[in-house]
């Protein structure tokens, strides 16, 4: 089919308009104007608008933004809420929490000087930047294809629009375009599906620890004035995570209009296959150190998205002949600070610079070797280098013993302990036989503060055209009824936080039933299936949330 598509020439191409993406685009225009070059730039999102599939708690600390754009705040961007609170507890249990004093939490990890934002906000504002510097955008084709010279990426493939599930062109068919460049750039975020292919490919993580995720699920509430406090960071550890020996993280953010941000982290390193994600989110909602935020409020927004955590012992190989990863896609995120919105940024940042100076040279490299120098060299490589044993200190010595060693090391040690400890049990191969575990009695919704996941889903504005073939293919489809099922009573139909997964039965037989029109494209199931069986692979472009300000 691919000589039926037409096919466009650019410079660089950048596959996702998220924050690694983006900065990297309008870093490159602006490198273009500063030298007076004619560099032709394009980001390809698979959203169906810019800022459509992005989701993050978020706080955000500036530094990357201050290089990018000094004059931000003329520019009215829509960063407006200033951290003026920092609080922080361990959650007991179900009913008690215990307020930490300042001095008891990585001083990395305060807020001090960061701002409370809607990351899809901010990326739409970014795409307006960078559009003004002559950057193309294109929402609503997803980047299906990696192409290839050899062993060199030369650009990506959009996916075709119009085929029914039985894979047959419908009357509506239109063909991908091909998008080709001297250098492709993946900013697709965490468990980028092309960055898996480059990663497995070119064996991007040889010599590194796995990459370890995190699945967060967030909500956005407005809440009664009274309960509203502007600036307010709220942060807890322990309960209901604790409870199942699980680790991770709650935050809840006041930001501007009286609305509440308000999510769950948990490690997918988690090890009971009893436990769901979602409705550990919905226990959290109840302990009445949150729910007084809650009360009377009305949720307006639900999603969902994984998170790269394992930090930089997990840090892949970056480049490839014609190609780097940047951003989630890599695994720059700062799991001490709890941030990687600017570690992201400034990645896109390095990105630019490695490639434009590329671009000067009569005969440009294949490979964009130099971004390890720059990368090595900058504030990003010192910030990740302090936060390396995060990982290791919190799963395999639990939360407690864990949180105590992550203390020492950054308040007393700078970061700097003359050691690096390792973590090298893969996510997928942490969970335990579900006969071993005990089951976990998750309560009703009582649809006031607590919902199901069909009731949040619908919340996410997700859609996908219905007629298409299912993007979320099963290597082996005997997998999950004959081996996950004995073994792990099935844990997708748990670990999925849009309900995608159901082990239906009818007439006495079971079957395995993939609901792929609710997927949020979160990407835990590529993350956390035992087998490896599911493998996520983009649906057509404009498919999935539709996120408005998460």
């Amino acid at each position: 089919m691919s000589e039926q598509r037409e096919s466009m020439q650019y410079d660089v191409v950048i596959i996702g308009a998220g924050p690694a993406g983006l900065a990297c685009a309008c870093r490159l225009a602006q490198l273009n104007q500063e030298h007076g070059a004619d560099l032709s730039i394009c980001v390809v999102e698979k959203g169906s608008e810019v800022g459509a599939h992005i989701l993050s708690g978020a706080v955000l600390e500036p530094s990357a933004l201050n290089e990018l754009f000094p004059d931000w705040q003329e520019r009215d961007a829509p960063i407006e809420v200033a951290v003026t609170q920092d609080e922080f507890f361990f959650f007991l249990n179900q009913k008690k929490a215990l307020k930490l004093p300042a001095f008891a939490v990585p001083h990395r990890t305060h807020n001090r000087g960061n701002y409370i934002v809607s990351m899809g906000r901010v990326c739409r504002w970014l795409a307006a930047q960078a559009e003004s510097l002559g950057v193309e955008i294109y929402p609503g084709f997803a980047a299906a294809e990696i192409l290839y010279d050899g062993e060199r990426v030369v650009g990506i493939a959009t996916g075709d629009m119009g085929i029914n599930a039985a894979g047959e062109r419908k009357a509506n068919h239109t063909p991908g375009m091909e998008l080709r460049a001297q250098y492709s750039i993946f900013a697709e975020g965490c468990r980028g599906h092309l960055g898996k292919e480059l990663i497995a490919k070119f064996n991007l993580d040889a010599g590194k620890d796995p990459q370890h995720y995190g699945i967060g699920i967030k909500e956005v509430w407005t809440v009664p004035p009274a309960q509203h406090r502007p600036g307010l960071v709220l942060h807890g550890l322990g309960w209901p995570l604790s409870a199942s020996g699980t680790s991770g993280g709650a935050f809840l953010y006041h930001a501007e209009k009286n609305q509440v941000y308000i999510g769950l982290i948990t490690d997918l390193n988690y090890r009971n296959p009893h436990l769901s994600p979602f409705d550990e989110f919905q226990r959290l909602k109840l302990h009445p150190a949150v729910r007084k935020y809650l009360e009377g409020g009305e949720r307006i927004s639900y999603g969902a998205r994984a998170l790269t955590k394992g930090g930089l012992n997990s840090l892949i190989k970056q480049t490839v002949p014609g190609g780097l990863l940047i951003g989630c896609n890599a695994g720059t995120l700062d799991a001490v600070k709890i941030k990687g919105n600017h570690t992201a940024m400034k990645s896109g940042m390095l990105a630019a610079e490695e490639a434009f100076a590329a671009l000067q040279a009569d005969n440009p490299p294949a490979e964009l070797t130099g971004y390890a120098t720059r990368f090595r060299e900058s504030w990003l490589y010192r910030e990740l280098y302090k936060s390396r044993n995060f990982s290791g200190f919190m799963h395999r010595f639990g939360f407690l013993f864990g949180a105590a060693l992550i203390w020492i090391e950054q308040n007393i040690f700078g970061g700097r302990l003359p050691f690096t400890l390792h973590d090298r049990l893969p996510d997928h191969q942490a969970l335990k036989k579900a006969a071993d575990c005990k089951p976990i009695d998750y309560p009703k919704p009582d649809n006031q503060l607590t919902f199901d996941r069909l009731s949040s889903v619908f919340l996410s504005n997700t859609n996908h055209e219905e007629d298409q073939p299912c993007h979320l293919v099963l290597q082996d489809p005997t997998i999950p009824l004959a081996r996950n099922l004995p073994l792990y009573d099935e844990p997708a139909q748990r670990y999925c936080p849009a309900g995608v997964y159901e082990v239906v039965e009818e007439l006495g037989t079971k079957r395995f039933q993939i609901n792929a029109q609710n997927c949020v494209h979160c990407k835990t199931c590529d993350i956390k299936d035992p087998a490896q069986n599911i493998h996520w692979q983009t649906p057509e472009g404009t498919g999935g949330p539709n996120y408005s300000n998460m």
